[in-house]
């Protein structure tokens, strides 16, 4: 059974919300972590947290703040140890961004002072870090520059206590540059007048990988794209991650949004994203039985106009399957859903998407 719940009402404190994440606690318990403030890239954004007992979610609490700095992209992460790890970014502007995290040994009640990573390290850009196999945690990270935007791994053999930086995964025609005279932003750029954010899209790039281990050492991402490119794309590693394959197209469109996987327990995929050229709507989830090759089946988790974006996907102790995501940047949205019910009458057979075609 789905059920669909917001994690709390649009209100004055912070008008604006993006990018939430989660994960599950020892106790079965989930938190959520998210931005909000006047707007993204405003300089009172702040990171905010909530906890889900099974029935409700708790009111929410700043959990970090910069004084007139934006902070950007929170990721929630519980390893091997049951250390609760939040990264985060803060800047000025996306380019700008200093990787920061706290962590906290006592389920998310209390955290540590926070901790800014070495510049060229970023920690996750937006998605989950996973524990391999071998012990190993990767983090998948992207840099955004003018006109190029490609993407890494970051990984930690020691529980975080050192990193290495592996890559660059770099988009398909990665050298095609946009045409002369186009101007377009860096990165994203909030247009106040608007009310949406503009995003670059005429060089061929790619970020915000989400990776999943389906094989001892054999790790797949999938990223972002801009819509110079068109299309989700993905690489493989086949050593732990220390080398990758070059980019290559999927089949899924995508508009230049965020997306997230998660690898079940039986080894189906399942992705959320925006499988749209053009807009963050529909949300969709997408499942593949053949380790994301094919994704045959959807489920609409948004159709309606307004922004339904920057998914986080999770599956719990319990095996149910939750999404927390951008809701018309005025609240956060809760998905719970049961993994037998993926196929039912619910899902819609999607066998083949638009030919895949680049600029």
């Amino acid at each position: 059974m789905l059920c669909s719940r917001p994690i709390f009402e649009p209100r004055s404190t912070y008008p604006s919300c993006h990018a939430a994440t989660l994960a599950e606690l020892s106790d079965g318990h989930l938190l959520a972590a998210w931005f909000a403030g006047t707007h993204e890239g405003h300089p009172d954004v702040a990171i905010w947290l909530a906890r889900f007992d099974g029935s409700d979610w708790s009111e929410p609490v700043k959990i970090a703040d910069e004084p007139d700095v934006s902070l950007w992209n929170p990721v929630l992460f519980r390893d091997e140890t049951d250390r609760l790890w939040l990264f985060y970014k803060a800047g000025p502007a996306v380019p700008a961004w200093t990787g920061i995290y706290i962590q906290s040994l006592d389920e998310g009640q209390t955290w540590s002072a926070p901790t800014a990573l070495p510049a060229g390290l970023l920690g996750p850009a937006k998605n989950k870090p996973i524990v391999l196999s071998n012990g190993d945690i990767v983090c998948g990270t992207s840099n955004e520059t003018w006109r190029s935007w490609t993407c890494w791994v970051e990984i930690s053999g020691d529980g975080g206590e050192t990193w290495s930086k592996h890559g660059p995964i770099t988009a398909p025609e990665s050298s095609g540059y946009p045409p002369m005279g186009v101007d377009e932003p860096t990165s994203a750029t909030w247009n106040a007048t608007s009310h949406e954010v503009i995003l670059p899209q005429q060089h061929s790039g790619v970020i915000q990988p989400t990776v999943w281990e389906y094989a001892p050492g054999h790790l797949k991402m999938l990223m972002r794209a801009t819509q110079r490119v068109r299309f989700v794309c993905s690489a493989c590693s086949g050593d732990y991650g220390r080398t990758w394959s070059g980019a290559s197209l999927t089949d899924v469109p995508c508009p230049n949004s965020g997306l997230d996987a998660v690898c079940l327990s039986d080894g189906r995929i399942v992705l959320a994203c925006n499988p749209t050229h053009k807009g963050r709507t529909p949300l969709s989830l997408l499942v593949s039985g053949d380790n994301g090759d094919t994704w045959p089946w959807r489920l609409d988790l948004e159709t309606g106009p307004g922004e339904y974006s920057y998914p986080s996907t999770i599956q719990a102790s319990d095996r149910k399957v939750h999404v927390v995501y951008t809701y018309r940047r005025v609240r956060i949205q809760h998905v719970t859903l049961d993994p037998d019910e993926i196929g039912t009458s619910r899902w819609v057979a999607k066998r083949s998407w638009p030919t895949r075609t680049t600029y």
